[in-house]
Parts: structure tokens; sequence; C-alpha cells
């Protein structure tokens, strides 16, 4: 099946464009739903046509799938529902921009982390000195004259644990004509301990952790996106499959309207009917060809709208006609409880996981803050080993042999008097943290209510369907009834008319329901968090976060 689904990717984006997704991988075109908790499964209700037919897909149906997105010469293009999604995941700029945020969002973990990269320091510098003396002996002046050649090479390091080290290895050579000629060698290593503010991992590896938190949440941000930008493309996708359908049944019931005009004029010259009767049928016709102008105009702009979510490169975009060719399922599976529902949004839902990274952020912040109450106490230790020679080689050579070394130690205390500022980053820290749980709470709150409104919805539009077809039934039945009464006489045009209208109305009632149905079960996959699992597209941010800092 996953090779069959890849295949089917690749045909796919051939005709489509060819860049391959970086960051979303749709695995599959047909898309068979995935036994999620909240989700209906084979056993309990029949399987959606476009689910069977994906229930074992064949290569020859992958190609004739892809075939069927460029047939009809190049201003026609023949969509299917899961093709709509692919190009826009494909193709959709406002995506395309969205989706490089996650790597922007990383750049900045990068930068923390570089805090604690080692870094190679070096400086060679040179001097001259020309300065006159007194002797102490005969009491006369005489120049001095000296040279000296400097270089210094090392490594420092901040550790996470507060902790700063640089090793060295500095040598010097001094030249006077004075004195003979001095080189010397020094290998140094010097330690910066923090003891109290600034001490500790936990402390200082904040900025790192809460950058990539940041990045965390800016995934989850993404799959938001994401998920809107299925849902949309698939609502606006059944709304003009939708449009398209109500089309044909208007010019159906015009054509209708128009013949019974024509026949009611007939029968008036025939002196059968009285012509008052013609008034209502033409009035009627009338009425159709006003509906069906305002639909064609409605499918035309959901026709732009679904272009312009698909994105094709292409200079014709707009030129192009869509002809839908997913069928309406007219069964509705049964739905889960409610609490399955929601139980599954509080996993998958990416604004809830976003929330809970706003909490964790806040708690890194108290985490430095409560830091920053510490007075500073920093100790220092410097341990080196100096050779003395004529000159370099030498003056090396003695680090071995030689006995000197310098050693010092030094401890270093700071505090401000009250630590005004410290005191208020603490309390605005601390008061964050209580905002952000807050916030989580009420959206946990508001998800599960916008969860259990999609339920109740789902099982409405679900209901409707069944009631509709009842409906469309009994009002077919009521026209079919007033028009034998008309042809006897014994009703009138206005009547039939009337009844010609609740039939059309009801079968308009008929398509809406059965296009309320999907958009209300994409309202409720985005509701709980998995529409883009139950469509097998890969994105980040599936899963709640993870962090390790906080087990």
């Amino acid at each position: 099946m996953r090779v069959h689904r890849q295949a089917l990717v690749a045909v796919l984006l051939a005709v489509a464009a060819p860049p391959a997704l970086a960051v979303l991988n749709p695995q599959a075109l047909v898309w068979p739903e995935k036994p999620l908790p909240g989700e209906p499964t084979a056993q309990t209700s029949p399987a959606p046509a476009e689910n069977q037919a994906a229930a074992s897909p064949n290569l020859a149906d992958m190609a004739d799938m892809a075939r069927r997105a460029r047939t009809g010469g190049r201003n026609s293009l023949d969509l299917s529902v899961e093709q709509a999604v692919a190009l826009a995941l494909e193709h959709n700029p406002s995506l395309t921009a969205q989706r490089l945020q996650p790597l922007i969002t990383g750049t900045f973990a990068a930068v923390e982390r570089a805090v604690f990269d080692p870094s190679v320091f070096a400086r060679v510098e040179t001097s001259r000195e020309v300065a006159q003396r007194v002797s102490e002996d005969i009491q006369q002046n005489f120049d001095v004259r000296s040279d000296d050649e400097l270089a210094r090479v090392g490594v420092r390091q901040t550790l996470p644990t507060g902790t700063e080290l640089e090793l060295s290895l500095e040598q010097d050579l001094s030249t006077s004509n004075r004195s003979p000629q001095q080189a010397g060698t020094r290998l140094g290593l010097t330690l910066t301990q923090a003891l109290l503010r600034g001490f500790g991992i936990r402390s200082n590896l904040v900025a790192l952790r809460q950058a990539r938190t940041d990045t965390l949440a800016s995934a989850y941000e993404l799959r938001g996106f994401v998920t809107a930008l299925v849902a949309d493309v698939e609502t606006t996708y059944w709304d003009y499959l939708g449009a398209r359908r109500r089309i044909d049944i208007l010019q159906n019931a015009l054509a209708v309207a128009e013949q019974q005009s024509r026949e009611a004029r007939l029968r008036i010259e025939a002196g059968t009917v009285a012509r008052v009767e013609q008034a209502a049928f033409a009035a009627e016709a009338a009425r159709r060809q006003q509906d069906l102008i305002d639909g064609r105009a409605e499918a035309e702009r959901l026709r732009i709208r679904l272009l312009q979510l698909i994105s094709i490169p292409d200079e014709i975009r707009y030129q192009r006609a869509l002809t839908p060719t997913t069928d309406v399922v007219t069964d509705a599976a049964p739905l889960d409880a409610p609490a399955d529902y929601v139980a599954l949004a509080e996993r998958r839902r990416p604004e809830l996981n976003q929330a809970r990274l706003d909490v964790a952020r806040n708690e890194l912040e108290v985490v430095a803050t409560r830091n920053g109450l510490l007075p500073r106490l920093d100790l220092f230790v410097t341990l080196g080993q100096t050779g003395f020679a004529r000159n370099y080689g030498g003056a090396y050579d003695e680090l071995d042999g030689g006995d000197t070394y310098d050693l010092s130690g030094a401890l270093e205390f700071e505090y401000p008097l009250g630590n005004r500022a410290g005191r208020a980053l603490d309390r605005g820290a601390r008061a964050g943290v209580r905002q952000a749980e807050a916030s989580l709470e009420n959206l946990e709150r508001v998800i599960d209510a916008e969860v259990r409104y999609a339920v109740i919805e789902a099982e409405r539009a679900a209901a409707q369907i069944e009631a509709t077809a009842a409906t469309v039934r009994l009002q077919q039945e009521t026209l079919d009834a007033e028009q034998a009464r008309f042809d006897v006489g014994r009703s009138t045009g206005l009547l039939v008319a009337q009844a010609q209208r609740d039939l059309l109305s009801a079968r308009l009632d008929r398509i809406n329901a059965f296009i309320a149905y999907r958009q209300a079960l994409i309202d409720l996959h985005v509701a709980n968090g998995s529409l883009l699992t139950r469509r097998l597209i890969d994105a980040p941010g599936e899963q709640p976060p993870t962090l390790s800092w906080q087990k």
C-alpha cells in the first residue's frame, strides 16, 4: 500500500509542478479513514465510495487518476478533492511562506547553542621603545632602546555549569641595548566559576531551552496553518460541487417550467384552460431563470476561489474550467461519543500544544529570574608555568624542566542593595506563568465545547440526509397529485407552480444536506485535531510536546 501511495504522489506531482514538498508530504491522494478514536469503523457502517475505492489501489488506477487531472485540454481540469488538496499543499504560496517559519525560528536555537561553543583566539604584538635613563653611578643620561615581540594563542569556552575556561600559550621576546636578549614562554589556565548567580545547568540553559520551545511552537503553528488550508480547500471543493449540482437542478427546473408554460399556452389556445393560468407558469419560469443566474454566479465565484487555493502555476489559471469528479457520499456513518473526540482533541489540537509550550516557556523565565535574585559570587583561579631562555626554542624547552610557575585565586562578590529590578522581573515572570496556565485552561474548555458543537452539527447534518430524502419523495407525490387535479380542471396553475417550487426547494435542500454533512465531518476532524492524520498528510506537530527538562 505504501508503494502504491508513493507512486500516486509521484505521478500527480509530475503533472502539477516539479518541486517536491520539503516539510509536508501528502502520502496518499485517496484517503482511507484511519481507525482513530472518534472515527466510525468499517464494521459499523458501509465505507464511503471513495474509501472503498482506496482499499486496494493499483498503478493503473493511479495513472488514470493523474490523467484525469489534465484531460479536457489546457483550459479544463478534472479535479477530485484529493487532487485539490495535493495541489494546494504543493503550490499554495501562503503555505510556501509559512513552512519556512520553523526553519527561521530554529536558527535562534542554534544561536543560543553557540554560546557554549569553544572559540580560538590569537594575538600578535610588536613594540619599540626609545628612552633615556640616568645612571646612578656616574649621574649621566644614557639612551635605552628596546624591542618587544608578543604572541598569544589559546582556546576559551563557557560551560552550562557557569564555568568559563581559558587555556593559553604565550611567548614574548625582549631585545635591548642595555641587557641581553631574553625569551619567555608561558602556558596558562584560567578558570572562572559562578558560585551563586549564574551557577548551574538549569539557569544557564534557559535561553537555549526557550529557543527550542519556540521552534516546537512554530511546528505546531505550521500544523495549524496546514490544517486550516486543507479544511478550506475541502470545504470550498464541496461548496463548488454543490453549486454545480444546484445548477443542474435549476436548469432542469427551468426546462420543466418552460415546458409547462408552453403546454398551458396550448391549452389556452385549445380553450381547455383559462387564460389567467398562463401567468402562474410564466412567473415560475422567470423565477427559475433568476435562481439560475444567481447559481451560476456563485459557482463561478467558488471556481475562482478553488483555483486560488490550489494555485497551479499557470498564466491562464483563472480561465480554467473545473469539473469536480468526487462523488457525493449519501450514506452517513454513526459517530462516536463526544468524549472520545474531546480526548483526541486534547492530544492533537495544535493550539493546545502551543499553549502548553507557552506555559513551559514562562516557567523557564521564572527559573532565570529566580537566579537573578541571588548575589553574584565568582571564583577566579589562574595557574601558569613559564620558561625563560635567550630564544623561543630554549624558553619552550624550559617549560618541562623548569620549576617556575604562578598561581593566583580570588573571590568577587556583588549584590545591588534591594535588588529592585531582579524582584520586579521575578514577579512578572511568575504572573506570566499564572496567565499562561489560565489561558491554557480556558482554551481547553473552549475546544471541549467546540468539539461537542461539531458533533451535534455532524449528527444534525447526517439526520438531514434521510429527512430530505423523505421530503423530496413527498413533495414529488404532492406535485403529481396537483398536476393530476390541474389536468382535470380541479386545480389552478398557481397551485401547480407552488408545488413545483416546493419540490425544487426540497431537491436543493437534499443536495445541501449532502454537502453540509461532508463539511460537518471536516469541521469535526478539525475540531479534534485529526484532519491531517485522517488524510495521511505528514506534517510536524502531530503529537503533544515532550520536553526533556521537565522530566
